[in-house]
C-alpha cells in the first residue's frame, strides 16, 4: 500500500488519466474529488463489496440443481433416443 500525504487543495494522479484530489478536510473525514474517463467506474468500498457479494450469491448454483438438471436431461435424451411406438 502506498501512503501519501496530501493537504487540502493538492491531489495525485493514478496512472495517466485519473486524478484524485482532496477537496476539503473536517476533522477526520476528507473529501475527494476524483477525476476518471467515463469507462472507468468509482464506487465507494461498501458499495463495491455490496455488488461483488450480489454477484456471487446470483452466479451460484446449488450442487442439488446441477444434479437435477443433469437427471432431467439425461432423461430428456433417453426418451428422445427411443424409437417412436407404432402402436400408439
Amino acid at each position: 500500500m502506498l501512503i501519501l500525504t496530501r493537504k487540502a487543495g493538492e491531489g495525485l494522479y493514478v496512472g495517466d488519466h485519473i486524478r484524485i484530489t482532496v477537496v476539503e478536510i473536517r476533522g477526520k473525514q476528507i473529501r475527494l474529488g476524483i477525476e476518471a474517463p467515463d469507462n472507468v467506474v468509482v464506487l465507494r468500498e461498501e458499495i463495491f463489496h455490496r455488488i461483488r457479494e450480489q454477484n456471487l450469491q446470483a452466479a451460484g448454483v446449488a450442487p442439488l440443481d446441477v444434479k437435477e438438471i443433469a437427471q432431467l436431461w439425461r432423461q430428456e435424451k433417453d426418451h428422445e433416443s427411443q424409437p417412436p411406438n407404432p402402436t400408439a
